[in-house]
């Protein structure tokens, strides 16, 4: 029991802080998790970016819209240590009264091996973590958008479970020539309503981002800029001589500015092909190690669109160590049972 216990433990720690980099007291991380090969690609984040990608709509509610109409978005993370996660989700517009999208979303730890307190394997057992995803979006104008995401959230970490829910908000704009779009995001309000086995209620990994894309009017480029975690200023860290020595030579308010930013470029050279490459400073500057940082921060990916269906692909640099791979498949069935009736 007392190697159960710990075992446990272990994975509520998981669960609470293994994926959050801005510290340890939330619950439901796995929220944080980023699906989408592009949004992958582009640094892990972004909420203004505006197109027919329906995995769009789970970094930002109000990017969903009437181009994403019956929409079906598959993804699928091979992510470290035999941990796998993943999003599925499908939309209908709904005309005059909005757009709506539902899906689910989980994140798989593996199975693991129980023992007792004294080392004796008694068997094994599982954890993981899921959650479903209510989307609906309204636009208040030719311009600007709104939507919400409420997320039901169940963890089951072998015998123990946890209820809760978050909830977000977000809105967008975009000109009416579609070459610049924004986007804010006030991302996982909700609580925690059963804890694992007694203790305190956690909370959820609450988070502001906000950010902006342009396409250039005659060039196959489209930047994009998006800023986290804007409810904290302070996101820096000192966890060595080292890295103290850095801060002497860099300013802390640069550094600590830099950690907010997460940026992007899309090279589109034609409509049906895309290459992208992002850059996140925080990931880099808490994940390199003090003798070489290598590519930790850089991701980059690639994507194939058709008329019925768009296949992506994301690799995230996170560490010397290793790397995750996205893979997004965006399908139209609609479109496709169309094309095989003619």
């Amino acid at each position: 029991m007392a190697g159960r216990l710990k075992a446990i433990s272990i994975f509520i720690l998981l669960s609470v802080s293994g994926f959050s980099q801005t510290g340890g007291n939330d619950v439901y991380s796995f929220l944080n998790l980023t699906h989408s090969a592009l949004v992958s690609s582009l640094g892990g984040s972004n909420v203004s970016l505006t197109s027919r990608n329906l995995n769009l709509a789970w970094s930002n509610p109000a990017l969903l819209d009437s181009k994403m109409d019956r929409s079906l978005a598959l993804n699928y993370v091979n992510y470290f240590a035999g941990i796998n996660y993943g999003l599925a989700i499908y939309s209908r517009s709904l005309k005059e009264a909005g757009n709506i999208a539902g899906g689910i979303t989980y994140l798989n730890y593996g199975s693991f091996t129980e023992a007792d307190a004294s080392g004796n394997i008694t068997g094994s057992f599982s954890a993981s973590e899921s959650a479903l995803a209510v989307i609906y979006s309204r636009e208040i104008d030719s311009m600007f958008t709104a939507g919400i995401n409420f997320k039901p959230v169940i963890s089951a970490l072998e015998r123990y479970t946890s209820l809760g829910f978050a909830v977000d908000l977000g809105f967008s704009w975009h000109n009416r020539q579609n070459l610049i779009s924004a986007g804010i995001v006030l991302r996982n309000m909700g609580c925690q309503i059963t804890s694992y086995a007694g203790e305190p209620a956690g909370n959820t990994p609450f988070e502001v981002m906000a950010g902006f894309s342009a396409r250039l009017k005659h060039a196959p480029f489209r930047f994009s800029f998006t800023l986290r975690h804007l409810e904290k200023y302070d996101l820096t860290y000192k966890f060595s001589e080292s890295e103290l020595n850095q801060e002497k030579r860099a300013p802390e308010f640069l550094e600590n500015m830099f950690r907010h930013t997460v940026a992007g470029v899309e090279v589109i050279p034609h409509k049906n092909f895309y290459m992208s490459i992002g850059y996140n400073h925080q990931r880099r500057s808490e994940l390199r190690t003090e003798s070489k940082a290598g590519g930790t921060g850089f991701s980059w990916g690639f994507g194939i669109n058709a008329s019925v269906m768009t296949i992506e692909f994301g690799h995230a640099s996170y560490h010397l160590a290793g790397a995750s791979n996205n893979v997004s498949l965006i399908m139209r069935p609609n479109l496709l049972y169309k094309k095989l009736r003619n």
